[in-house]
């Protein structure tokens, strides 16, 4: 047993290495309908490797733009800045952490199921009437407390993905068991810490529990689209599990099979180069 206090969490997210500056700031926008989005976007440009990225997903099949996008201010332009907001917050959160001293993390698989999330998040909010931009924000992130453990405890996060493997049990399961926290509650400790908004707090803190959300949390869709992206296999792991969906989140959504199937081969046609992109 190699358990884990919440108060061990929020004192190694501290020694993290600081939020670009831009990427807190675009998290401080939230509700801000002041936000100044010429500065950011002269912010954004300033940071050379998320500027590169960020076109690479502007410039991807993921938004089938007729004609490239060069600059930051032409993906506000023919984007919008929710759009571009989004695309700052999935790309420079995330690589914060280096997750590649963890024995069984593996950073590909990770990033495939955290896009193929984002991507069905995405559609789902298109068919539902919701921010399809802040839902593929929440799916990408929704397992960012995963990256947490393997970044920060890589011993102890090490023996619960090999408790998962021996045990042929969920991800959930094993992390409970070996450190006593599971990613969703560790990604609430750092959406805390960096002062998410709730709606993209809920999705990365109570995406394995929507029942307990609030009802029109993001909590909903994203565990709806994570329980799909584990059906599709789009991860691409042997370790891949079918997860339960959740019977209150599957109500509150008012989505039937039929409603969904639609969706699912776009999702499966923008997987490889939206991974692409987002890969670093």
């Amino acid at each position: 047993m190699s358990s884990l206090q919440a108060e061990q969490i929020i004192t190694r997210l501290k020694h993290l290495p600081a939020l670009p500056t831009v990427v807190a700031e675009l998290l401080a926008s939230f509700g801000n309908d002041e936000v100044d989005i010429g500065l950011l976007a002269e912010q954004i440009s300033h940071d050379q490797a998320l500027t590169a990225r960020l076109l690479r997903v502007a410039n991807s099949s993921f938004y089938g733009l007729q004609s490239r996008i060069s600059t930051i201010n032409e993906a506000v332009v023919v984007l919008g800045f929710r759009a571009v907001r989004s695309m700052v917050l999935a790309v420079g959160v995330s690589g914060v952490f280096r997750a590649d001293h963890c024995p069984g993390f593996d950073p590909q698989a990770y990033i495939r199921h955290c896009v193929g999330v984002g991507l069905v998040a995405r559609a789902l909010a298109q068919m539902t009437g919701r921010n399809p931009e802040l839902a593929f924000t929440g799916g990408i992130l929704h397992d960012i407390g995963e990256l947490v453990l393997a970044t920060c405890f890589p011993e102890q996060y090490a023996k619960a993905l090999a408790y998962r493997t021996q045990h042929d049990c969920s991800l959930i399961e094993a992390e409970r068991d070996i450190i006593g926290l599971d990613h969703g509650m560790v990604g609430g400790l750092l959406a805390d810490t960096w002062r998410f908004p709730a709606s993209l707090r809920s999705a990365v803190a109570e995406h394995h529990s929507p029942s307990a959300a609030t009802a029109g949390s993001l909590a909903d869709l994203t565990h709806l689209a994570d329980c799909i992206a584990h059906a599709l296999g789009l991860a691409k792991t042997d370790s891949e599990m079918v997860m339960p969906v959740d019977p209150t989140a599957w109500q509150r959504l008012g989505l039937d099979s039929e409603k969904i199937a639609p969706i699912l081969p776009q999702v499966m046609k923008e997987m490889d180069e939206t991974c692409l992109a987002f890969s670093a």
